[in-house]
């Protein structure tokens, strides 16, 4: 009996290790469109909710061990287009979500890769930014499957106009090669799990200040709800095409930036979370 108690406790404390060992510690990446800026005091206090951020290579490749891309020459940082607004857009984002819920969210985002270990499947909520120009291959997109399956939930954002699109697409073929991209409409419970978001909303970017445009790619100027559902109607990868949900989070205390953009995009940050934490 006791060496059967024995055998029990060792399995455990292997299964113990084994998550620990799994979960890679943080980091932060100085090669993103903010640069390299000061952790915030609380940066390690445990939390019950993360963000992640996919960091995925630039379509095309590039100097910085293929995540540069083309970003050094089109404004994003040496580390690509993963990297925009990063780190400060995903700080902004989890102190909105303390500020106007009860949602314990940590104070830094995690940086997250398809690289074939389990680290992804820590992190249940995904986000990933100027995915027009992504690229996934059959590999990275069977694991982003499996972490979708299993329960995650992949929210995009900050991609624009129909060329971007077609790259978007084109990585999520990799990922739901037989699931259709559908569009959402009004009634969707995502919209008003929490709040109520009016879609017809479209929320820009900081060069809203510059051009007075709420879109920035005249092939298609108009706000897109869409989504991938899985075959029990559960919404796993959420879709925010030409609308910058992260900017309006990050300058939502900048007088300067529309307080209506940034309510709404808070109102849609709220309600996925709490549609990813309930569904």
């Amino acid at each position: 009996m006791r060496l059967r108690t024995l055998f029990l406790l060792i399995l455990a404390f292997l299964g113990i290790w084994g998550v620990v060992l799994a979960q890679k510690p943080f980091k932060q990446y100085p090669g993103g469109q903010d640069g390299d800026v000061p952790l915030p005091p609380d940066w390690d206090k445990p939390a019950e909710w993360t963000v992640a951020r996919l960091r995925y290579r630039d379509l095309g490749g590039g100097r910085f061990g293929g995540f540069g891309g083309f970003g050094g020459r089109r404004g994003f940082g040496r580390e690509g287009a993963w990297g925009t607004d990063y780190p400060l857009g995903g700080r902004h984002l989890a102190e909105g979500l303390r500020r106007l819920t009860k949602v314990n969210a940590q104070s830094v985002e995690q940086v997250v890769e398809l690289d074939a270990t389990d680290d992804i499947f820590n992190w249940p909520f995904l986000y990933a930014v100027e995915v027009g120009r992504w690229t996934l291959n059959e590999k990275e997109g069977a694991q982003l499957r499996d972490f979708l399956n299993r329960g995650g939930f992949l929210m995009v954002d900050d991609f624009h106009g129909l060329d971007e699109w077609e790259v978007f697409a084109e990585g999520l073929h990799n990922v739901f090669p037989d699931k259709e991209i559908v569009d959402l409409d009004q009634s969707e419970a995502i919209f008003g799990i929490l709040n109520q978001v009016d879609i017809k909303v479209q929320v820009p970017g900081y060069q809203y200040l510059r051009s007075g445009r709420t879109y920035e790619r005249d092939s298609d100027p108009y706000p897109r709800w869409r989504a991938i559902k899985d075959d029990k109607g559960r919404i796993v990868v959420a879709i925010c095409h030409n609308m910058d949900l992260g900017d309006a989070w990050e300058y939502s205390d900048d007088p300067r930036y529309p307080a209506e953009f940034a309510i709404v995009a808070h109102r849609v940050l709220q309600n996925y979370v709490t549609y990813d934490l309930s569904h």
